[in-house]
């Protein structure tokens, strides 16, 4: 393949980036697409760009993405008030259509779509045209229609990533009366993760990574380092559930987990495919 044909030009240089493609070639991946980038025309073509890259060089991708500045801007047209507990919108049975008509009628059509531009084959998978994700019910009767994943369907996934497509999966889980459930994007992200065994999960969002008590950047973690931050509160709000979900990954034997920013263009090969990465790498004890 000539990898200067597809390779982005504001991405690592090409000779760096070479020597990491044998590491990641058949590997599988999962990227985690959300936060303000989302809101960004330049950054979320940047994104698909690199999802693509990434499946034309041999990696089997798969994107899990969010809707969380969306979902806000069409609660605030609607004049719908949010809450938030831990970083968790509390979702009411107003709250909830919402969701579903911006995740599964909007961001996820666009972001296969985007992403089938750069010549790949991409194909939208939620809870309303699969059993991807089935729920048990709500997570704290305070959150409402908030819940956790209790079931991956990993065969949809491993099947996709068998014929080179990129399946690209919304955060949104069913019970068995098929109420439907908002799932938090980056805890959906980690359980898929997990069930497909992969080798690296990417959780994107718009700050650098994770900061210590004086605002600077901490390259490394390890998962005592990390809940010893949650405890004397220097993580806090929507980079607690972010944590969680790499601790959790990470016990269940996904091999890395890095919390990337995704204001960077190419964030994604940044990281795969070079020396310096993008972000926050959280690793076991």
């Amino acid at each position: 393949m000539n990898l200067s044909a597809i390779w982005p030009k504001e991405a690592p240089p090409i000779d760096e980036a070479k020597k990491f493609l044998e590491k990641y070639k058949n590997k599988k991946i999962v990227l985690k697409y959300g936060g303000q980038v989302m809101a960004s025309l330049k950054l979320s073509k940047a994104f698909a760009e690199d999802a693509a890259v990434c499946n034309k060089i041999g990696v089997n991708t798969v994107v899990v993405h969010g809707g969380g500045p969306q979902i806000q801007q069409r609660l605030n047209q609607n004049k719908i008030e949010s809450k938030f507990i831990d970083g968790l919108r509390v979702t009411d049975n107003n709250i909830i259509g919402v969701v579903e008509d911006v995740l599964l009628n909007e961001i996820n059509p666009d972001l296969v779509k985007s992403i089938e531009k750069f010549g790949v084959n991409s194909v939208p998978v939620n809870a309303k045209n699969s059993d991807i994700i089935k729920v048990k019910g709500s997570k704290n009767s305070s959150l409402g229609f908030v819940a956790d994943p209790d079931q991956i369907n990993e065969k949809i996934i491993n099947e996709l990533l068998a014929n080179k497509k990129i399946p690209v999966i919304a955060p949104i889980g069913i019970d068995k009366t098929e109420q439907v459930y908002n799932i938090n994007a980056d805890t959906a992200a980690g359980k898929i993760s997990e069930k497909i065994k992969a080798d690296r999960l990417l959780l994107m969002t718009d700050v650098p990574g994770v900061n210590d008590k004086f605002g600077k950047l901490i390259e490394k973690l390890t998962i005592s380092e990390a809940n010893n931050l949650i405890s004397s509160g220097v993580i806090t709000g929507g980079m607690i559930p972010k944590i969680l979900t790499c601790i959790s990954c990470l016990k269940e034997g996904v091999s890395g987990v890095v919390i990337i920013d995704g204001r960077k263009p190419h964030a994604v090969l940044y990281e795969l495919f070079s020396e310096a990465g993008a972000g926050t790498l959280i690793v076991n004890d």
